[in-house]
């Protein structure tokens, strides 16, 4: 089965995120509770604060699957919305057919690592 993921709507007011890191490579078997990527969202165009609204979070799998196709980087900023990755059962499942649904992840967020600013 063909799944994807896309940038989710976090905030009503989110339009994009910047992809900080990213923890698997493409053809890894990634099980239940793996860390597929960190994000940023600043929402301090959508209306003026005191202090800028930055928060992180970090999408983590709900299901095991296989890592086929990755197309966000690392510092990329990217749409809401947008296709960011491809997965499926089986490690040699074809990716060129429609996705089924969308990977089952969850969203936490966290507290920005510092370690994100040096390299």
């Amino acid at each position: 089965m063909l799944l994807h993921l896309i940038v989710p709507r976090i905030n009503d007011y989110m339009t994009e995120a910047i992809v900080e890191w990213i923890y698997p490579s493409q053809g890894q078997l990634l099980d239940v509770g793996a860390k597929l990527l960190d994000m940023t969202v600043d929402l301090s165009a959508a209306a003026p604060h005191d202090c800028p609204p930055i928060s992180h979070y970090r999408l983590v799998l709900r299901e095991p699957v296989w890592l086929r196709q990755l197309t966000a980087s690392r510092r990329e900023t990217v749409a809401c919305g947008a296709q960011i990755a491809l997965f499926t059962s089986t490690p040699d499942e074809s990716i060129e057919v429609p996705s089924t649904r969308a990977v089952r992840v969850a969203i936490a967020a966290i507290i920005h690592q510092p370690s994100w600013d040096w390299s």
